[in-house]
C-alpha cells in the first residue's frame, strides 16, 4: 500500500526540513573542516574560528546586540536559559534574590527558577496569564520590588502563540536594577527583535526553530549591562589561557567551556544566510497564520488558540476525542504530523482548561507550503465530521 505524503507541521518543536544549503553547510564542516574552533593555530582550525566569529556577528546583527563577543553559544535554547539562571543564582546570597516569571512560561524557564527557590537561591513569583495565554506587563512589573533580580518572560507562547509585551516590560525596568531575560526560543527567526529598543539584558534563544539551523544549537545574548552579573557555570577547557584553574573573565570564553558544535553552528549561520536572502518568508509565515485561522474557525466542535497571531502556531481541543487521539487519526488517515499534550509548559494550561490531556499544537515554518496547511485543515474537519 503505497504510504501518505508526509505533512509536518511541529515547526514549534523543530523546523524541518531545512534549506538545502545548511545540509551542504554541516556535511562540508564534518567532511573538510573536520577541526575544532579555537583549539588549533592550523588553517582547517582557524577557519572553524572564522565560521563561529561569522555567526556570532550575524546573530548580534540581527538582534540589534551592542558587541558580538556578547553572543555565548550553548547546546540548545534549554541550556542558554540555564547559563542564565545558573549563571546569575548559582552561589547563596543575602538578602535572598526575588525572581518575577509568568505562568506562560516553558519549563526551560521554570524548571532552573523552581530549583533555585527550593536550594533557597531565590524567592519567585509567577504572573499569571490570560485565557489565551498572554500576559499583562502591568501585573508583572507591579509584582517587580527592590528585592527583585531578574524577570524572566518568554517572546511567544509555545501553546497559544500569544505574543507578549516585552517591549512595555523592558521599557520600564530601564532604570531598575533587575535584568530582564527574554526567551526567544518560539520567535528568533521568525519575528523581529532589537534587544537593545526592549531592554532586553539577557536573550535565549535555540537555534532550530526559526532560525533554521540543527538540532543541538543555542545562545545566549548577553548586554553589556548583564556581563559581570553572569558567573560561569560550566567549567573546562576554552582554548586560551590554560595555565590558570579559573575560566576566563571575557565572555564569550567565561561561558562556553568544552569544544563548540561546530557542524551544527556552521549549519545554523548557513540558516541564518537563507533568512537573509529570503526576505519574503515573513510574509508567508502570516499567510500560513491566516489561512489557519480561516480554516479551523470553519470547523464547527473545536476549540482553537492563537487565532490573530502572526506565527504560524495553533492549538486546538476537540470535544469528543482526547489530543493524543485526534492526532493518531490524523497522521494514521491523511499524513499529518502535529504535537499533542501540554507542550513542556506545565502552568498555563489550568487557565486555558486544558489541564488533563493539553492540547492538538499546529504549527508550520519557512519551509511549509500552504497547500500542507489546506490538507490539515481538510483533515481535521474530516475527524470532527466523523466523529
Amino acid at each position: 500500500m503505497k504510504s501518505k505524503p508526509r505533512i509536518y507541521l511541529d515547526h514549534a518543536a523543530t523546523s524541518w526540513p531545512k534549506p538545502e544549503s545548511v545540509y551542504l553547510a554541516v556535511n562540508d564542516a564534518m567532511r573538510t573542516l573536520g577541526a575544532a574552533a579555537g583549539r588549533g593555530a592550523y588553517a582547517e582550525s582557524l577557519r572553524a574560528d572564522q565560521v563561529i566569529s561569522q555567526l556570532r556577528r550575524q546573530i548580534a546583527t540581527l538582534v540589534n546586540a551592542p558587541n558580538p563577543s556578547g553572543v555565548v553559544f550553548a547546546a540548545n535554547g534549554t541550556a542558554a536559559l540555564n547559563l542564565a539562571i545558573a549563571g546569575l543564582f548559582g552561589s547563596l546570597h543575602s538578602p535572598v534574590p526575588h525572581v518575577v516569571t509568568t505562568a506562560a512560561e516553558h519549563n526551560s524557564v521554570l524548571r532552573p527558577l523552581r530549583a533555585m527557590a527550593d536550594h533557597q537561591r531565590v524567592e519567585m513569583t509567577i504572573v499569571p496569564c490570560d485565557s489565551e495565554g498572554k500576559v499583562d506587563a502591568d501585573q508583572v512589573l507591579a509584582a517587580v520590588g527592590k528585592e527583585t533580580r531578574l524577570v524572566a518572560v518568554g517572546h511567544a507562547s509555545n501553546v497559544t502563540a500569544a505574543i507578549q509585551p516585552i517591549a512595555a516590560i523592558g521599557s520600564q525596568l530601564r532604570n531598575h536594577p533587575a535584568l530582564f531575560l527574554v526567551d526567544a526560543a518560539q520567535t528568533f527567526g521568525y519575528l523581529p527583535i532589537d534587544v537593545q529598543e526592549a531592554g532586553i539584558d539577557l536573550l535565549a534563544t535555540a537555534g532550530h526553530k526559526g532560525a533554521l539551523g540543527p538540532l543541538g544549537t543555542g545562545a545566549l545574548c548577553v548586554s553589556p549591562q548583564a556581563e559581570p552579573q553572569i558567573a560561569a557555570s560550566v567549567w573546562g577547557g576554552t582554548g586560551g589561557n590554560s595555565d590558570q584553574l579559573t575560566m576566563p573573565t571575557c565572555l564569550p570564553q567565561r561561558l562556553e567551556a568544552g569544544n563548540l558544535n561546530v557542524p551544527a553552528l556552521a549549519g545554523w549561520l548557513a540558516g541564518l544566510q537563507w533568512l537573509q536572502q529570503n526576505q519574503t518568508s515573513q510574509q508567508h509565515l502570516h499567510q500560513l497564520a491566516q489561512r489557519f485561522d480561516q480554516g479551523l474557525a470553519e470547523i464547527e466542535g473545536i476549540q482553537v488558540w492563537g487565532a490573530g497571531s502572526p506565527l504560524p502556531v495553533r492549538s486546538f481541543v476537540s470535544q469528543q476525542l482526547s489530543p493524543a487521539d485526534f492526532a493518531a487519526v490524523l497522521e494514521a488517515e491523511f499524513g499529518v504530523q502535529v504535537r499533542t499534550g501540554l507542550h513542556c509548559a506545565a502552568l498555563i494550561h489550568p487557565y486555558l482548561g486544558t489541564t488533563s490531556d493539553g492540547t492538538v499544537r499546529l504549527s508550520a515554518g519557512h519551509l511549509s507550503r500552504s497547500e500542507e496547511v489546506d490538507v490539515a485543515i481538510n483533515a481535521i474537519a474530516q475527524v470532527v465530521a466523523g466523529l
